[in-house]
């Protein structure tokens, strides 16, 4: 894979390409039918736009989140858009036999050519009890995913092996699947750059290792015959409306998620409430701040201010767009709102 690294400090925002990352939320009185309708149509609307990719994200035990079966709901999105490309936001590799991920993604890649990518992470997307339900042993986690992330792309190449293979995938063998990497820490920075990958930064959750993460990716870059030069994707939480003030309304379901992930109160996603004063603790909104900090939240004009700043600090080579927004009319709004920014 050979992607563009346009490296520099005077990138604009028209400058980099946009994608959309999406958590198929279930909202409250909602059902998961419900949401994948949502998702069909807002894929839709983003290749319509002109956003680069749409990747969905990988969640178990999260009544909000119906992406469980990421790769059934990849091949549902592709299936119903023509040229966007369509992946994993991620695949958390832990979670799963690499050889089955190879067949998945060689499967999506054989109906889809050219179209599908495979982001991976190494967290579970989930809790430990759910993680024990989904790998049925302790022996595999975190701390085996360079080895798994091996193994994954011999599949895919055989010639990267040490020794004999005595397990293909079919489909997958020789087929051309960009895999990228996933963080919200240094660890997966530092392994792409070694691997000469593209890497994905959830700043969406992680705003204070961001720029940290960022420099150790490009300080420690290795060229690849996948990437001669480092590319790296920030993923960012963007909620933007007609006004300030209508989008700091609809940012209240996004605190009210988070906030019950601190709780551990598992519900779908909330409608939007007047305030969240007198919800939450002095402590819960600092942690949530350090969560949901760097979030781009407001009108057109304030949203391209923010977004520009974001992208001088973090020297982007694309972002991709999280907004869990409760009214879908509304979501689609704030990606539409965010193209025109974008063109403008």
């Amino acid at each position: 894979m050979k992607e563009d690294d346009s490296m520099g400090s005077h990138k604009s925002i028209k400058d980099i390409p946009f994608s959309v990352l999406d958590l198929a939320p279930i909202l409250a009185g909602g059902t998961p039918s419900e949401s994948f309708r949502n998702t069909v149509d807002l894929a839709q609307h983003a290749e319509r736009w002109g956003y680069n990719r749409y990747w969905i994200a990988e969640h178990h035990n999260m009544p909000a989140i119906a992406s469980s079966a990421t790769s059934v709901v990849i091949g549902h999105v592709a299936a119903n858009t023509s040229k966007i490309r369509v992946g994993s936001g991620g695949i958390m590799l832990p979670n799963h036999a690499p050889l089955v991920i190879a067949e998945q993604f060689g499967t999506l890649e054989s109906m889809f050519p050219c179209r599908i990518d495979l982001g991976l992470g190494r967290a579970p997307g989930t809790d430990q009890t759910t993680s024990y339900a989904l790998r049925r042993n302790h022996k595999q986690d975190a701390q085996d995913f360079p080895e798994q992330l091996a193994e994954l792309r011999t599949y895919f190449d055989p010639s990267m092996a040490r020794g004999k293979i005595r397990v293909r995938a079919f489909p997958g063998e020789g087929l051309d699947i960009p895999i990228w990497l996933l963080g919200s820490s240094g660890f997966s920075a530092e392994l792409a750059a070694k691997e000469g990958m593209p890497f994905a930064f959830a700043s969406h959750f992680s705003p204070n290792n961001t720029l940290p993460a960022l420099q150790v990716y490009r300080r420690f870059f290795e060229p690849s015959e996948f990437l001669e030069k480092p590319y790296a994707m920030v993923g960012v939480n963007v909620i933007a409306a007609d006004t300030d003030e209508e989008a700091q309304l609809l940012a209240t379901s996004l605190q009210q998620q988070f906030l019950n992930l601190i709780r551990n109160q598992l519900v779908p996603l909330q409608p939007p409430v007047e305030s969240m004063e007198g919800r939450w603790t002095e402590y819960e909104k600092a942690a949530l701040q350090q969560q949901l900090g760097g979030s781009i939240i407001g009108s057109p004009e304030t949203v391209r201010e923010k977004l520009d700043h974001f992208l001088e600090e973090t020297e982007a080579d694309e972002m991709i767009v999280a907004s869990q927004i409760y009214n879908h009319k509304a979501r689609l709004r704030s990606y539409e709102i965010l193209a025109e920014i974008i063109k403008s």
